[in-house]
């Protein structure tokens, strides 16, 4: 994917990645080498949302943490605006840092259980010494109803509140310093069903009064469908379908996309949408010896010899939607996949 400088593009990342050493070298054999991310590009443009979905051990949290420079980077770029985050070292890193921040998964662990909640939303304030004590107090204060906490509940310890609250705390924390971009780690999988609609409103409701940037990292279809404006599905390390919302979800083109989306429940689809499932066979390749076509290759219900002899390109088959499959052909202008989920009956 080339990228072309739009002046609204917020974060650009190009051609990332994150290659982790496993064990140490032996006598005549290197060290192996687990390519969790490898070779991913996209765009987000500002004010909106990037969700990046795909089963475990996609690559997608790798990527969020490379982003945020919270995990080495092997190789690529990433650029916040006019910013090379690739680049940054110590103080500058430290204060790039108010302009990008994360929500993580697990609203009980992420927080410190000694620590009361308004000393954790203002914690960011004190370490990046950001306005005055009076002005941070202010701060804590506007970010707590902003969240729907009660002002009195910054005195209270993490036990004391509910998943959906704890949650509510992590996103005040991360909205503190008034950051350009939010990674959102999987914000909702750990919460009930009932409080996830709560928390996905809240986050759309401060995008859209705080113009803020989400790189939305999900497992879940039916969440990000809700939430996003551009989708990127990953499996074993790389982007295999990029596309706008509307896009995707009219017509998936990837045989791995079309089978995520055959397992999406419906309301009322009971037996009926369980009989359309799209099953995969086997597992994922490893990621430490990836194949050298195709890595869905040996999974896909459609593939041919060709795929898993050569790695298909990300190539563009219809406005701004990418697809990385050789099976998906364009006839009288329109890009037909190769697989798709089964009439109900």
């Amino acid at each position: 994917m080339t990228f072309i400088g739009k002046t609204d593009t917020l974060l650009s990342v190009e051609d990332l990645k994150v290659h982790f050493a496993r064990g140490k070298a032996r006598w005549g054999k290197p060290a192996e080498v687990v390519k969790a991310v490898d070779g991913v590009s996209f765009e987000i443009r500002r004010g909106t949302t990037l969700a990046v979905v795909g089963e475990s051990g996609s690559g997608k949290t790798t990527t969020a943490l490379a982003v945020m420079r919270l995990s080495p980077v092997t190789s690529g770029r990433m650029r916040l605006g006019g910013t090379d985050l690739g680049a940054l070292q110590g103080e500058a890193l430290r204060r790039a840092r108010t302009r990008m921040q994360i929500i993580f998964q697990d609203p009980f662990s992420s927080l410190n259980p000694r620590e009361r909640a308004g000393a954790t939303v203002r914690a960011p304030l004190e370490l990046m010494q950001v306005g005055t004590p009076e002005e941070r107090t202010r701060r804590v204060a506007e970010l707590f109803e902003a969240v729907g906490l009660r002002p009195e509940q910054q005195h209270l310890f993490p036990h004391q509140f509910s998943g959906g609250q704890r949650q509510r705390i992590n996103i005040a924390r991360a909205l503190a310093t008034n950051p350009e971009l939010v990674v959102c780690d999987e914000p909702v999988s750990a919460l009930d069903i009932a409080i996830r609609a709560q928390i996905l409103n809240l986050l759309v409701r401060l995008q859209r009064e705080l113009g803020l940037t989400y790189l939305f990292i999900s497992h879940d279809m039916a969440v990000v469908e809700h939430i996003c404006d551009d989708i990127a599905v990953m499996y074993l390390g790389q982007i295999v379908e990029r596309a706008p919302r509307r896009s995707f979800f009219a017509r998936p083109l990837h045989p791995y996309s079309v089978a995520l989306m055959s397992a999406v429940p419906t309301v009322g689809g009971g037996r009926r949408r369980a009989a359309s499932r799209i099953k995969l066979s086997g597992d994922p390749p490893s990621p430490i010896n990836p194949p050298p076509g195709c890595r869905f290759a040996g999974r896909c219900p459609v593939a041919e010899p060709a795929c898993a002899a050569e790695l298909p390109p990300l190539r563009e088959v219809a406005p701004d939607h990418w697809v990385r499959c050789r099976r998906v052909d364009i006839v009288d202008g329109m890009a037909l996949p190769p697989l798709s989920v089964p009439d109900l009956p």
